[in-house]
């Protein structure tokens, strides 16, 4: 069975999104990834400069199949969730699929990741499960 290389996008400040969705992934029976998300006890967020913090995260980036943000509108205002986006689409070659989860409950998501995410699903676990082996797949 495939194992599949995940970088979530997220803030540290706004973890209860990406603690569900880890949740939702690590639930899924007959799905294995591997979460390469920066670790919130990586001293790199919160001791380092951006430079610092933007080589780190290219550094965990690079074996990911897929980058997945919550597309929350919170995203939008996020300037590392924007980087990790435009990282993924300008930094690999080939570029990083990104795929966005619409939060539960949410109608409202981020313009920025909707106008650069390859997918968007919705709080779903068969639907994020989907996309992310379409995506890994193209």
């Amino acid at each position: 069975m495939r194992t599949f290389n995940l970088f979530i996008s997220h803030s540290w400040t706004y973890s209860e999104p990406y603690d569900r969705l880890v949740r939702l992934l690590d639930n899924r029976p007959y799905f294995h990834y591997q979460n390469h998300s920066v670790p919130k006890d990586n001293p790199v967020h919160t001791s380092g400069t951006d430079i610092e913090l933007a080589y780190a995260i290219r550094q965990i980036m690079q074996p990911c199949n897929i980058v997945l943000v919550v597309a929350g509108v919170y995203a939008t205002h996020r300037k590392w969730i924007r980087a990790e986006i435009d990282m993924a689409k300008a930094g690999f070659w080939p570029p990083k699929p990104v795929l966005g989860v619409r939060p539960r409950a949410s109608m409202k998501i981020s313009a920025y990741v909707r106008e650069h995410a390859d997918a968007i699903v919705g709080w779903n676990t068969e639907s994020v499960v989907s996309a992310i082996r379409r995506l890994a797949a193209s």
